[in-house]
């Protein structure tokens, strides 16, 4: 019922498909067409389209998603293979908000099935219908942007401007953490910097990040819906001339962004909008998706650990208190201890884990208290 939202491929993409090489993403996909609906019972990675732009006051141009999957579909697989659907497209309601119902709808059913949803649309306010999806799955969503912009705006502004603000007061409220990747300073007004840091969320600018990539891994590893903003990538790189954007990522590292939170096991949702129906734009996105697919198929599978004999744990006392660390044997990559609350009525709490750093470590043993704890457990404070 939930797939009745989408719309088939068109003929006219199919026969595109039918021109390819044998060894190309396109030949060895499978696709919603006028007559089949694909079997999704071995997917892995599903592509759905969402033909919304109206989150902008000025989105009016209807959104075509063809250069992307004409650009997407000629790429050859890594030494890998991942199953992949092409889904289609979610045409836009009759009002914004019947968009976002269809995207939670197929979201949902998407995710509930262990398919991984890579969501094509227009304005990044459809995070919104992503995010809306696990009210199904009854759990706390830890949600990473990569933009140049909190988007944590005023009611009366652009949709795609404030659908964060939409996100934290609407209800259920299953939102635990929210971070982005790349922010701008001079985009963002200093009283959402401020709301940022009062509500314990994490930003972390374009300079920090692009000077030493790998401080995103732990941030998109404790993931569960990444939304990228093509905005937030230099238009020297991907071609958007029309909304100019002089700073931000480059190709190399927007696509190493993505890669990681592919490799992320808690991330089930990954969607890139803002593009703007050019084929310049269409082959950096065409990249960001592969990249992401190349990371899922190398994800280890450790998180949540099954058991902790394959981890070293490092015990580092500070003057209060202890922190305990954790080290893959298989990866290398580093969590660290935090108490969660399960229960505020009674007060109940149980250990769990937060990616971390090895620098993290290291600054644990100088007497640091490593940021990333330090903002979970005021959240957790009853």
């Amino acid at each position: 019922m939930e797939f009745d939202f989408l719309k088939p491929i068109s003929a006219e993409i199919l026969g595109f498909v039918n021109t390819l090489k044998p060894q190309s993403l396109g030949s060895v996909m499978v696709f919603h067409t006028e007559t089949d609906f694909p079997d999704l019972e071995q997917i892995q990675i599903a592509i759905v389209g969402v033909l919304e732009n109206r989150g902008f006051s000025k989105g009016d141009k209807a959104v075509d998603l063809q250069f992307i999957r004409k650009e997407f579909y000629t790429l050859y697989p890594g030494n890998w293979h991942v199953n992949i659907a092409d889904l289609g497209d979610i045409e836009a309601g009759a009002e914004l908000s019947d968009t976002y119902f269809a995207v939670k709808e197929v979201v949902a059913a998407l995710v509930k099935k262990k398919i991984i949803p890579i969501i094509l649309g227009g304005s990044q306010d459809i995070t919104y219908g992503m995010y809306r999806a696990y009210d199904y799955l009854e759990q706390f969503v830890n949600l990473v942007s990569i933009d140049a912009r909190f988007d944590l705006g005023k009611e009366q502004d652009d949709a795609a401007t404030s659908y964060i603000s939409k996100i934290i007061i609407d209800e259920p409220n299953n939102l635990f953490n929210y971070s982005v990747l790349g922010f701008q300073t001079y985009y963002n007004a200093q009283e959402e910097i401020d709301l940022m840091d009062k509500l314990f969320f994490e930003g972390y600018r374009l300079g920090e990040v692009a000077h030493n990539i790998t401080l995103a891994e732990p941030v998109l590893r404790d993931a569960d819906i990444v939304s990228v903003d093509l905005t937030a990538v230099q238009s020297a790189v991907s071609g958007n001339l029309l909304t100019f954007t002089p700073n931000g990522f480059n190709g190399k590292e927007i696509c190493s962004l993505a890669r990681y939170a592919g490799i992320s096991d808690k991330v089930t949702t990954f969607g890139v909008f803002n593009q703007h129906n050019t084929p310049s734009e269409a082959v950096l996105i065409a990249q960001v998706i592969w990249y992401f697919i190349e990371g899922y198929h190398h994800r280890s599978h450790e998180y949540p650990f099954s058991s902790k004999a394959n981890y070293f744990k490092y015990i580092v006392p500070l003057e209060q208190q202890e922190l305990i660390f954790y080290k893959s044997d298989k990866s290398n990559r580093w969590w660290i201890e935090v108490e969660q609350i399960i229960d505020s009525h009674n007060k109940l709490q149980k250990q769990t884990l937060l990616s971390c750093t090895y620098e993290d470590y290291l600054g644990a043993i100088n007497q640091e208290i490593p940021e990333r704890w330090w903002k979970f457990q005021r959240k957790n404070i009853v």
